[in-house]
């Protein structure tokens, strides 16, 4: 054998054992999965729930993963278009888990939940669920974590604000989705039991409708104080604007999936949600977490930053370091029994609401802030002092 052919071998036995010593140092990856509406009417809503979980997963794989029981892991983002249908957020989930092995999935309404929990148990995954419906939680699913505030929580403060305001007489004017449906189950008889009078309820396909003229001149013939609308935030804009075109003077009650900001975009300005109600603009919330998000965001994205980017930012940053309490990244039941002890670890630059605690049922905690337009401005009400 030639000294020059010794030479090449040693040089290819060389680079294999590089080749194979880098694979070994390499990051695994952990598969998230997500199901939400990329397109129709609530496509924006989807996409920035979206949007919180990439801007967490970059955060992660940027700054080289996080270790877990020795292993370094990135984190593989699948996201899935259910078109906000609760029977295609099931076959994805089961594609999710079956061909990525997704241990957790994130769902950004109350009919894919139900629809993921219908096998969640047995199957083995997390659901992380982006909906404010009390109900998914109290059904006692035991790997399902609800992260936004309960949406029974805002119609009280809601109703008493505008009530006092505006008059006592209300006209429902909201989506027909079922998140839209469990609030106006549970708004009406509150807003009842206050001393106000329905005096229309016409719920609309936010969806798949671009015109409203027809659905909101009903509502107003009843010449109500206050209009209950919501939806995904641009079409709630779209029937906040027409409202306005065709006359109506009142206040407005946003459903917490409409945020002001955005439906602000399309109804014609700030000034036209005078008298609203809603969630606070992310950019008005007072916590340092807060603040820290909107910077980030500012830096790559020239739209404004939702609740539900920060929320699902915080909700990823939340199950990565849970998986690093428990010492699994595919063991749901022990990442799930873990989210107590990462919730005291998380750095507050990625906890934007402050969330302090989750209850045995699963419901993140934090004592949210309501927003108000009054005089052109946002005006904010701490959640917790208008119980007093």
């Amino acid at each position: 054998m030639t000294l020059m052919k010794t030479f090449r071998r040693l040089a290819a036995a060389s680079a294999i054992a590089l080749t194979i010593s880098g694979a070994a140092q390499a990051a695994e990856e952990v598969t998230i999965g997500f199901t939400g509406p990329l397109s129709g009417g609530a496509a924006l809503y989807g996409e920035n729930t979206l949007e919180g979980l990439k801007m967490a997963a970059k955060d992660i794989n940027d700054a080289g993963g996080f270790k877990v029981d020795g292993e370094t892991y990135t984190i593989n983002l699948v996201s899935l278009d259910d078109k906000y249908s609760p029977s295609q957020a099931a076959v994805n989930g089961k594609r999710l888990v079956q061909q990525y092995k997704s241990p957790v999935i994130f769902t950004p309404h109350s009919g894919g939940t139900f629809a993921l929990q219908a096998f969640n148990e047995r199957d083995g995954f997390i659901v992380m669920s982006y909906t404010s419906v009390p109900a998914v939680t109290a059904k006692g699913n035991k790997l399902t974590v609800k992260i936004p505030p309960n949406f029974t929580d805002y119609i009280e403060p809601f109703s008493k604000i505008t009530m006092e305001r505006f008059g006592k007489k209300l006209a429902v004017a909201n989506a027909t989705h079922d998140y839209a449906k469990y609030w106006t189950k549970e708004f009406v008889p509150a807003w009842e039991k206050l001393g106000g009078e329905v005096v229309s309820n016409n719920a609309m396909d936010y969806n798949k409708s671009a015109d409203f003229y027809t659905g909101v001149s009903k509502a107003l013939s009843a010449n109500p104080d206050v209009m209950f609308i919501g939806g995904a935030s641009e079409p709630t804009g779209l029937v906040a604007r027409q409202a306005r075109e065709l006359g109506f003077k009142g206040g407005f009650i946003l459903m917490d999936q409409a945020k002001i900001d955005e439906v602000a975009k399309v109804s014609g300005g700030i000034e036209s949600l005078e008298g609203s109600v809603g969630v606070v603009p992310l950019a008005d919330y007072d916590t340092k977490g807060a603040t820290q998000f909107v910077e980030k965001y500012k830096k790559d994205h020239k739209n404004v930053a939702t609740s539900e980017t920060a929320y699902n930012y915080f909700a990823l940053h939340l199950i990565a370091q849970a998986m690093q309490e428990a010492g699994s990244v595919d063991d749901a039941a022990k990442i799930r029994a873990a989210i107590p002890a990462a919730l005291n670890k998380l750095p507050g630059e990625f906890n934007p609401y402050d969330v302090h605690e989750i209850s045995a049922q699963g419901d993140l905690n934090a004592d949210p802030q309501i927003a108000e337009v009054k005089d052109g401005k946002v005006v904010l009400h701490r959640m917790s002092e208008l119980k007093k």
